[in-house]
């Protein structure tokens, strides 16, 4: 019988991918702290070494510096000396540029590739650029004489800053949300097993925004697998994702973002999610959609104020908040996040008048790297995984009021470790999707210090320049978080 059915109970679908639901033996996982909420806000496309400059130069740095080979208390942050094969001295040293700059860099499968280059680390000059690109446009970092990433800036150094966060796949955005939401961008457990994943964004007759279970007849996705990259399938799978894990706890979730049937919406990949009303080009009418699914990201900022914050969620921008490379106005992105923190930490109403503060957790990271140069060379996994994992270092910021001021982690992460720290939290079994959050090698819990009677830290609101009214009656038509409906080269 076919094991996903529209009706089939969750325990069914758990026993047919393979998996149990987190019963009493799951609870060795969870390590013991106040959250009753985790929000994992998802930005677009930036490398620490491009967008944290700002880390190794006072005032925001403080007694931080900023170093290749850091010790305890040191950023990783490379400000010179960037390897260049092109280069007569084998080096760039970066200039500045806007963060809502002019051009866009490839970003797929064969983008790390290049700048990978065996290793070496010195191939990022032979990424593809596209609009009005400079010279040397991979070897840039954002400008902030204008203050515009002091809230980034702020986050990181009030609270936990990773050292070495990397995407888990080395491509672009389609992939890396599945693995965010999900755990691996494989089409089902057994493609994950041997090594087949979705590698890129869409190819057929589709733009590149348009995926999952409803996009449009003829659109493919790429695969990489052992043998070479060179097969593609329609991009609606059918496997176990984080989601599946939370409904058998009864764990509560929200997935934020701009649209349906795009890369970036990772539930309308996922068929028993979706539950399509046609074979291609459809709508996902599944009843998980719609209880689950809000197509409006700034209703994240409604929620909390009304105190209907979901225990987990994924919060995914518009456009001109993602920080995504190519466009002048995808400014926001610094005080978009800064909404939502702020948000959190200055309720005053919710959990019988506690706040959300005392109780949440807030993960920020960003989904790729974007084509940007980055020094830190990423760890490759042996045997099949290794053909697709680990990408570049993308920046992890984590906050609460239980994360100590200044706190410079320096463990491995990747976003399955974020996973593992969900898992953890709501007393979910150690890798129990089998994905990447049974390969990650921490869960986040560094980040974290518990006094014996867990007292919160004090809350200090977050200078931005817009703040969260803006975002809730922005009435600008959504841009999506990424404009990758051009050519990856």
């Amino acid at each position: 019988m076919k094991c996903i059915a529209q009706g089939l109970s969750l325990l069914l679908m758990l026993a047919c991918f393979g998996a149990v639901p987190a019963q009493a033996r799951d609870r060795d996982h969870r390590f013991p702290t106040p959250f009753k909420h985790v929000v994992v806000i998802f930005q677009e496309n930036r490398t620490p070494d491009n967008l944290f400059q700002g880390l190794c130069h006072p005032p925001v740095g403080h007694r931080h510096s900023c170093s290749t080979t850091p010790r305890e208390h040191q950023y990783n942050i490379s400000t010179t000396g960037w390897l260049d094969k092109h280069s007569p001295t084998g080096v760039t040293d970066p200039e500045p540029v806007p963060l809502g700059n002019t051009y866009d860099l490839s970003h797929a499968h064969a983008a790390f590739l290049k700048m990978y280059n065996g290793g070496k680390m010195d191939g990022a000059g032979d990424i593809f650029c596209s609009g009005t690109c400079p010279t040397t446009p991979q070897f840039k970092f954002v400008d902030n004489s204008t203050g515009i990433l002091d809230p980034y800036l702020e986050l990181a150094t009030q609270y936990g800053f990773a050292n070495y966060m990397f995407q888990t796949n080395q491509g672009p955005s389609f992939p890396a949300h599945q693995f965010i939401f999900g755990g691996t961008s494989a089409p089902n457990a057994i493609d994950d097993a041997v090594g087949i994943f979705a590698a890129e964004n869409m190819g057929g007759t589709a733009n590149q925004n348009e995926a999952g279970c409803i996009a449009p007849k003829g659109t493919f996705v790429p695969l990489v697998t052992p043998s070479g990259e060179n097969k593609a399938i329609y991009p609606c799978f059918e496997r176990l994702t984080m989601s599946d894990l939370l409904n058998s706890r009864g764990v509560s979730w929200k997935y934020y973002a701009p649209s349906a049937g795009s890369i970036w919406t990772a539930p309308d990949a996922i068929r028993h999610i979706c539950q399509p009303d046609a074979p291609t080009g459809g709508k996902c009418v599944g009843p998980d959609w719609a209880a689950h699914v809000d197509l409006k990201p700034a209703n994240v900022l409604n929620d909390i104020s009304a105190c209907n914050l979901a225990q987990v969620s994924w919060v995914i921008p518009i456009g001109q908040n993602s920080d995504h490379p190519g466009s002048p106005n995808a400014v926001g992105g610094p005080s978009w996040v800064a909404s939502i923190v702020n948000a959190i930490g200055n309720d005053t109403t919710c959990e019988d008048g506690e706040g959300y503060w005392s109780d949440t957790a807030i993960v920020i990271t960003w989904d790729d790297w974007g084509g940007w140069y980055d020094h830190e060379r990423p760890r490759i996994l042996d045997g099949v995984q290794g053909d697709y994992q680990y990408g570049f270092r993308v920046p992890l910021i984590v906050v609460s009021a239980f994360t100590p001021r200044h706190y410079i982690d320096n463990e491995q992460h990747d976003f399955g470790s974020i996973l593992r720290f969900i898992q953890g939290v709501f007393g979910l079994r150690k890798g129990s999707l089998g994905f990447a959050d049974a390969r990650a090698t921490g869960d986040l819990r560094g980040f974290f210090s518990f006094d014996d009677d867990r007292r919160p830290r004090r809350y200090h609101t977050i200078t931005a320049q817009l703040d969260a009214d803006f975002f809730i009656n922005d009435t600008r038509k959504p841009d999506p978080p990424d404009n990758d409906d051009k050519d990856d080269k």
